[in-house]
């Protein structure tokens, strides 16, 4: 004997626009789920190539000991809301013995005498120290977390879009079966209609 299972026909009172909208909500919980693994995708991808390009930028740096010859002052920044650097002339000698003096950035009330830590790159330039970790962490996660809004976003758009257009045929639908319906179950005479008429 062959038994049915329950709902195998479906719900009667479940339209057309009711199973489109379950569908569209379906694709969007799917456009998240693949958001969230493009995500940890391009996350990882940037974590490894930043990582590789900071290992190769610090086999060109060195860090060295500099002595300030000069008192500090603050250099104005390329941008009008960038916020002064202290800066003070030091001097420092590279890693073949050769002696540069320049001015470089420095902690603020650094005074003329005192020794800095400086990076300086294959011909004994000041510089700025190889990427660290934290910094590259936070680059990938950025750009995972942008990857992964960016989907999120386009597919909610576009849900958003096709769910309009749901509910506005699924209103002109309702409107146009009630017009139907609405006189012979309220009793109220259509348009042409005389009271005699059935």
């Amino acid at each position: 004997m062959h038994h049915r299972r329950p709902g195998a026909q479906g719900n009667p009172l479940r339209r057309d626009a009711d199973r489109t909208r379950a569908r569209l909500h379906a694709a969007f919980m799917l456009a998240c789920l693949l958001a969230v693994i493009c995500g940890a995708a391009v996350g990882r991808s940037a974590w490894t190539d930043a990582g590789r390009a900071a290992a190769e930028i610090a086999r060109h740096r060195n860090s060295v000991t500099a002595v300030t010859v000069g008192e500090t002052t603050y250099r104005v920044g390329s941008a009008p809301s960038t916020r002064p650097v202290p800066v003070a002339p030091a001097t420092w000698r590279d890693t073949s013995h050769r002696v540069h003096t320049e001015t470089v950035p420095v902690p603020a009330a650094t005074r003329n005498g005192e020794t800095i830590r400086l990076w300086v790159d294959d011909q004994g330039n000041a510089t700025t120290a190889p990427p660290g970790r934290a910094h590259i962490a936070l680059n990938a996660i950025s750009l995972g977390t942008g990857a992964s809004a960016g989907i999120v976003l386009a597919a909610g758009a576009i849900v958003r879009a096709r769910l309009c257009i749901v509910d506005a045929r699924s209103g002109r639908a309702w409107a146009s079966e009630w017009a139907s319906v609405e006189p012979g179950w309220s009793g109220r005479l259509r348009p042409g209609q005389d009271s005699g008429d059935d």
